[in-house]
């Protein structure tokens, strides 16, 4: 029997549920009414207070109805847990050994409906008890919470130890079946820390999980982060309260409506402070949920496939095998990801050798590293890192950059990853003006998410947008920081302009980086405000936008931008007319900026250089210069990798040859110059000046590396089936989905030569097969400038046919076509 299976007054048994001068339910209604009434009476003390209330009056019904021996009343749910709201239902179950009939159980509920409180009540044996639990999961979980009230404290008892026994019985059942409710219930209701009416029961992040945390944990398999975690339940317990007396009803949604009413009553300033504290606690409840429910699944897989050791050694927080010698052991499987940085157990957590305060840099390449993956940081992998972790030097290093890059260009895989880099601090630590946007609301109905979120998100978008752009790496950045201004006074874009100068310096942007930069973020809405607003066929709109941006280059940037940040906003932000609109006003004003994307002129060589070329000349084989690696910590030298200049003779294969030595050697290729030389007159050396690093481990011997770029030379080693062999026995990582490449030809940017633009996304092998491709194409790379850009190659190949022309426009299509084909 429930709240609406109430009899009528009719069926009301003829002794009544109380006497003539029996007064409990007026009495309960007023003491109640005073309770909450009392000035002094607030939070978790009143909650508790409204529940030793119920307690009493329900204690005092069960006594007056006369109940015999071998029945308990029992609290459940919400009320077992000894706390009421100010219009929570009394959730009860009446027990019992014998039979009762009707009369006993409605001696004790007509009380209560007559004094107008919701009642939710049930009268059950212990065996149907459990039955029922067992058959349905969410009276099992109001179960878990049962507490005695009145009648027999052993039948409570009893019923305590079955359910909680059945309960971990049935856990590796259960659990994912709860793990679907709960992913349910987060479709249907959202994510509270996102929502401005917020239902602050069911959404994720709400208080129903914290009660889902608690069952996890009375499962003895895992538990939830706890820091936090029960001021944030609090927090939204105390605003529920307030929303209850604001409103007079038992409702969980914070509509906009009553949001400056229950900022008032809770003494908050203005409901933009209220919402920012809603969310602040939704953030650290849903992610503490996330970290438990990848700890449960982690557990009961290895239950299932290594029994109950690999249990054990896989129990949350304490770092799989860590104490115990399994890592050493191999019993954990461990692979490298990066520098510091391995995947196990499907998470990304630090490698033995780590040490985060002597290598700063580690935070963000562990979060490059796993968001590339598909991963997200292990949970005692970030709280290590906040904890020991210093901070970085301003600027920053060359690595810190490229690596923020890295992770803001995975895409969706980097969402998990800020998550936990924000719930433990680390995020505000690398960008401090992050502070003023973290949790800030958005009161418009256009906008899906917080500030911060929404910044994100934009990031997120443009990631996919990449290939659009010469400088996806600017692209990113300028998502991420473009409404920073919003935590300040004044126009945010304006505002923005100023914080993203500082910045960008600090983040080691040089002088033109930050003029662009400042630039997309002042004039982030320009685009969208002008096609919309202004006639885009006007001549002096074209030229007002032209002005603006100055180049071509920064038009695509913005453009990205603009559309980036529109479609992150909601739907209503970016519609196919807006969209028609600002695209048209785009193509006009490109029109109008002359000249082709400009590429770096040659410097002259320099006398190491040219002393590699006479001597590969007059030799028989290449001549390497591998310049010292940085010093550990000094990061003020060369962090990205270490300068590795070769001189060869020129033949057919050369660039995908060495490109393939060097994939071999795990060494990644962050920039790449190209060019011919002809020192004394003997046939043309290619000088290849690259910068180079280890993909994880240290860098071969330079002796090594020069012994396999003659066999690979002459033709001993077969670098391309050496590198599907590793390939083929690697293990199949997740990986993030990535744009596809584009190649494209440059009109018109040389005259004695084909420029070959190629955008795509960074991978072990990549140039490798970009030079095996423009080999079979049957052209010459004369000159190459290659950049590597967070997890983004751009790339220009200048190239001619055998005789040393340029290629018709025809064939330059056609060499295109087959290089896109061959990168997939």
């Amino acid at each position: 029997m429930t709240t609406a299976d109430r009899p009528s007054d009719a069926d009301r048994p003829s002794d009544g549920g109380r006497s003539a001068d029996d007064s409990r339910p007026s009495d309960y209604a007023s003491a109640r009414d005073r309770l909450l009434a009392e000035p002094g009476e607030s939070g978790a003390a009143r909650r508790k207070a409204l529940a030793r209330l119920a307690d009493g009056w329900l204690a005092g019904l069960f006594s007056t109805a006369g109940a015999p021996s071998g029945t308990a009343l029992v609290a459940v749910g919400g009320y077992g847990r000894g706390e009421l709201s100010p219009r929570s239902d009394l959730d009860v179950l009446l027990l019992h050994q014998g039979a009762v009939g009707s009369s006993l159980p409605e001696r004790i509920w007509y009380p209560v409906w007559d004094s107008g409180v919701a009642l939710d009540h049930s009268v059950r044996t212990l065996g149907e008890a459990r039955k029922v639990a067992a058959e349905d999961l969410k009276a099992q979980l109001g179960l878990l919470d049962a507490r005695h009230l009145a009648g027999d404290p052993a039948l409570t008892a009893a019923l305590r130890s079955a359910v909680l026994a059945d309960w971990r019985a049935a856990a590796p059942k259960r659990l994912p079946e709860l793990h679907e409710l709960c992913a349910e219930r987060a479709e249907r209701h959202g994510e509270l820390a996102f929502l401005l009416e917020p239902d602050l029961k069911e959404a994720k992040g709400g208080l129903r999980d914290v009660v889902v945390l608690d069952a996890i944990a009375a499962t003895w398999l895992a538990d939830a982060p706890r820091d936090g975690l029960a001021d944030a339940a609090a927090r939204l317990a105390d605003v529920r309260d307030a929303l209850h007396l604001t409103t007079g009803r038992a409702t969980e949604r914070l509509g906009l409506h009553d949001q400056d009413q229950v900022a008032a009553r809770l003494g908050v300033l203005d409901a933009d402070i209220l919402l920012r504290q809603v969310y602040e606690a939704a953030r650290t409840i849903a992610y503490a949920g996330d970290v438990t429910w990848r700890s449960v699944e982690r557990i009961l897989a290895a239950r299932g496939s290594r029994g109950r050791r690999a249990v054990r050694l896989a129990f949350p927080f304490t770092g799989a095998g860590r104490g115990t010698g399994a890592v050493a052991r191999g019993a954990v499987e461990r692979r490298p990801l990066a520098e510091g940085v391995v995947e196990q157990d499907g998470e990304a957590v630090l490698a033995q050798a780590a040490r985060p305060a002597q290598d700063p840099v580690l935070p963000l390449r562990a979060a490059a590293a796993a968001a590339q993956a598909g991963l997200t940081v292990s949970y005692a992998t970030v709280r290590r890192l906040a904890a020991e972790a210093r901070p970085l030097p301003v600027p920053w290093p060359d690595e810190a950059r490229e690596q923020l890059i890295t992770l803001l260009g995975a895409g969706e895989s980097c969402l998990p990853v800020w998550e936990a880099y924000e719930a433990e601090g680390l995020i505000t630590r690398l960008l401090p003006d992050w502070e003023r946007v973290r949790c800030r609301p958005q009161r418009n109905a256009v906008h899906r998410w917080t500030v911060d979120r929404h910044l994100v998100e934009t990031a997120v978008r443009a990631a996919a947008m990449t290939r659009r752009v010469a400088r996806p790496d600017l692209l990113l950045v300028a998502a991420l920081l473009h409404d920073l201004g919003k935590g300040w006074p004044g126009d945010h874009s304006e505002a923005g302009e100023v914080i993203v100068r500082d910045v960008a310096v600090r983040m080691g942007f040089d002088k033109a980086d930050t003029e662009t930069l400042a630039l997309l973020v002042r004039h982030h809405l320009t685009l969208v405000d002008t096609a919309t607003r202004r006639d885009p066929d006007d001549p002096a709109t074209v030229a007002l936008i032209a002005g603006v941006v100055g180049t071509l280059p920064r038009l695509e940037l913005l453009h990205a931008l603009t559309e980036a940040d529109a479609t992150a906003t909601g739907p209503a932000a970016w519609t196919g007319w807006r969209a028609s609109l600002v695209a048209g006003l785009v193509a006009r004003v490109a029109d109008r900026l002359e000249g082709a994307p400009g590429y770096p002129a040659d410097a002259d060589p320099t006398a190491e250089q040219e002393r590699l070329a006479v001597e590969a000349a007059r030799g028989d084989g290449p001549a390497l210069s591998l310049l010292a690696q940085a010093a550990p910590g000094d990061f003020t030298a060369e962090p990205m990798g270490v300068e590795l200049t070769l001189a060869i003779p020129d033949q057919p294969g050369l660039l995908g040859t060495v490109a393939g030595v060097l994939a071999l050697h795990r060494l990644t290729v962050r920039a790449a110059g190209l060019r011919e030389l002809d020192p004394i007159g003997a046939g043309p050396v290619l000088l290849l000046s690259w910068t180079v690093a280890a993909e994880y481990g240290e860098l071969p011997e330079a002796a090594r590396l020069r012994a396999d770029l003659r066999r690979a030379l002459d033709g001993s080693l077969d670098v391309a089936r050496k590198l599907a062999e590793r390939d083929a026995a690697a293990p199949r990582r997740r990986g993030v989905p990535t744009p596809p490449p584009v190649v494209s030809v440059a009109p018109g940017a040389s005259s004695s030569a084909t420029i070959l633009e190629i955008r795509a996304h960074d991978a072990p092998g990549l140039l490798h097969r970009i030079g095996r491709a423009l080999d079979a194409a049957g052209v010459r790379v004369r000159t190459a400038h290659v950049s590597t850009l967070g997890a983004d190659a751009v790339d220009a190949f200048y190239v001619t046919d055998p005789a040393g022309l340029a290629l018709t426009p025809d064939r330059a299509r056609e060499v295109a076509a087959q290089v896109q084909a061959a990168l997939g």
